[in-house]
């Protein structure tokens, strides 16, 4: 059985050469990331209010 010796990084730099990581610095991976902040950020927003209406 073949080992990677290689770590996995988190973020991978536009100037590295590697195929071992999970997000990359580029236009879809910070869409991608400011969408799904966006609609959590709405979700625990809608959880807070949901909870003042109801327990009044």
């Amino acid at each position: 059985m073949k080992k990677n010796n290689q770590e996995t990084k988190f973020v991978k730099e536009p100037e590295e050469n590697t195929r071992e990581f999970i997000l990359q610095k580029n236009k879809k991976t910070k869409l991608g990331v400011t969408i799904l902040v966006a609609f959590l950020v709405l979700l625990i927003g809608g959880i807070i209010i949901s909870n003042v209406f109801f327990t009044n």
